[in-house]
């Protein structure tokens, strides 16, 4: 038996005995009384520290053992005391004392890349995104913009405080009632664009969804330009008292995209008769094309659109 568990016999012998001395007890395991008695000094100096790092640990819970070796040791310096100890040292104890934060692992979505598609006319994708600003009254409002990838027009520029996806949905059938349902709808990995209610309106109405990967906004890269030209031309030149002053601006910006300003794109066509080439009617009142105007047989080259990613 090693001399450790010879004194902790003893201990226990004493604790179920009381009338038993400490001088039978060693006598009967063969154990001087002086290594009964003995004990070390750096356990007493540990036991010290540690008292010392629980209290530091009470007053600064989110500081690591780094920093608290750091505090207790000039602590001790000032105090007089001894602080040759290291960090690895109180790494143990700050261990040994159960004081190590606890990280939460955050869960990250993760997306397959989509294959690139070639666009070759309207309705075949569209893109959704959000643009956030803020209004005079302190209101913060979201604009939703609702862009045909291929003629460039803006479908819909939604401004509210709030968009869950309940609304997203009722704006989206609006467009779709007036323009015809979308092949696919490109878009991030939003809360109002994930919920099981925008998933099961999709399916319904039969349009794919793509979804970009997290961190990659250049897989939505027309959705992503169409908000530079939200944010340079219209938000930053503007300034909103209230909500319903931002929704008429927002509604007035929309026809002068769509109806008056060239897009470089499109060979500076507006969108809208970009659109009316391929049989679009303006707004989307319908698919027939306007008289005098015929669409082009086959997707120019230059006017054929890539979805990068």
């Amino acid at each position: 038996m090693e001399l450790a568990a010879r004194r902790e016999t003893v201990t226990s012998m004493r604790t179920q005995f009381p009338k038993i001395t400490e001088r039978r007890a060693c006598g009967l395991l063969g154990i001087a009384r002086s290594s009964c008695r003995y004990q070390a000094k750096k356990q007493l100096v540990n036991e010290e520290i540690e008292a010392e790092l629980r209290m530091l640990a009470s007053e600064r819970p989110r500081f690591g053992y780094r920093r608290l070796h750091v505090l207790l040791r000039n602590a001790r310096e000032r105090n007089k005391q001894p602080s040759n100890f290291n960090a690895k040292r109180i790494h143990r104890l700050y261990k040994k004392a159960g004081l190590c934060l606890r990280r939460v692992v955050r869960k990250r979505l993760r997306r397959d890349a989509q294959p690139l598609i070639r666009l070759s006319g309207p309705n075949q994708e569209w893109a959704l995104d959000f643009v956030h600003d803020s209004a005079g009254n302190g209101q913060k409002l979201r604009f939703l913009g609702v862009v045909d990838q291929f003629t460039r027009e803006c479908l819909a520029l939604v401004v509210d405080t709030a968009l869950p996806s309940a609304r997203v949905i009722r704006e989206l059938t609006g467009v779709v009632a007036r323009r015809g349902a979308p092949k696919r709808l490109r878009m991030d990995n939003g809360s109002e664009l994930t919920s099981r209610r925008f998933l099961a309106w999709c399916v319904e109405n039969k349009i794919e969804m793509v979804h970009i990967q997290p961190g990659k906004p250049v897989q939505n890269a027309y959705s992503e330009s169409f908000n530079g030209r939200i944010r340079e031309e219209f938000l930053n030149v503007n300034w909103f008292p209230h909500l319903w002053d931002a929704r008429a601006r927002a509604a007035i910006w929309r026809q002068d995209y769509n109806y008056e300003r060239p897009h470089s794109s499109l060979d500076y066509r507006t969108p809208a008769a970009f659109g009316m080439l391929w049989g679009v009617a303006p707004d989307g009142a319908g698919s027939a094309p306007s008289p005098g105007l015929t669409p082009l047989p086959q997707p120019h080259p230059e006017r054929v659109l890539l979805v990068t990613e």
